[in-house]
């Protein structure tokens, strides 16, 4: 048997929406991982088939792609981290726990930061170019190079992945916001002591009528259980009934010799 107020408390509205999104964009992270890993290998082709072109040497052609190679893969691992602890901060929203919500607070601050900054990265790749000194031309010329290896389409799904980042961030810190998600968020645990399921046994009195409610928390004074033995009564007592008498016969004590 279960109690209506022992049953566990529904997750509001807000909080499914905001689990939603966390888990939403733990997908597009993962994604995102894979996907740089996949480009990976055809953009360091491609670079280095147009660097062949330049002036550059084959020490700054390595070095640059070196660079590029491993900043795809830090990119790649920094997205698999982030995708498992947003799939973490979704799972200890969905069940409740008060500080889940702080740590989904923090990481979506973090997260807007990074995003902001990569997205202000991309356009300035785009409004200015990288410009060095006269005796870093060369390397100049090859990170120029490294945008163009890019497929057509990588810098601007780059470009709106950020911006989805940014209103992910945001709409799950506005939603955990809400009374809803704070009600959820902070009930009460039942107080410890307290028997977890419905209260079992009876009880009967020392004359061995029964009670007529249950006894959750003991016996009351005066109270015993059916397993224990009956209460003696008092001798003479209408209530102790007369039973046969335990002692085994005996032989008769003689008669008296007669005078």
């Amino acid at each position: 048997m279960s109690y209506p107020d022992r049953a566990a408390p529904r997750r509001p509205a807000t909080v499914v929406a905001a689990v939603a999104v966390l888990l939403l964009m733990a997908v597009g992270a993962l994604a995102y991982a894979v996907t740089s890993l996949g480009v990976a290998g055809g953009t360091v082709g491609r670079f280095r088939a147009a660097a062949a072109e330049t002036d550059a040497t084959g020490g700054d052609v390595d070095r640059v792609a070196g660079l590029l190679r491993g900043s795809t893969v830090l990119a790649a691992v920094l997205g698999v981290l982030a995708a498992l602890l947003l799939v973490g901060l979704a799972l200890g929203l969905r069940s409740g726990r008060p500080g889940a919500r702080t740590a989904t607070w923090v990481v979506a601050g973090l997260g807007l930061l990074c995003g902001c900054c990569g997205l202000a990265v991309l356009v300035g790749q785009r409004a200015a170019p990288l410009r060095l000194g006269a005796d870093d031309r060369v390397t100049a010329d090859l990170l120029g190079l490294v945008g163009d290896a890019y497929p057509a389409w990588w810098i601007p799904v780059n470009a709106a992945l950020s911006v989805a980042q940014i209103l992910g961030y945001l709409v799950v810190a506005a939603l955990l916001t809400l009374p809803s998600a704070n009600a959820f968020l902070h009930r009460h645990p039942a107080p410890a002591g307290r028997p977890s399921g419905p209260p079992t046994g009876y009880g009967t009195t020392a004359s061995g009528a029964p009670v007529a409610g249950p006894t959750p928390w003991g016996l009351p004074p005066g109270l015993t259980s059916p397993s224990a033995p009956p209460a003696s009564a008092p001798p003479g007592s209408p209530s102790a009934p007369a039973g046969p008498s335990l002692t085994p016969p005996g032989p008769a004590s003689p008669p008296e010799d007669r005078a």
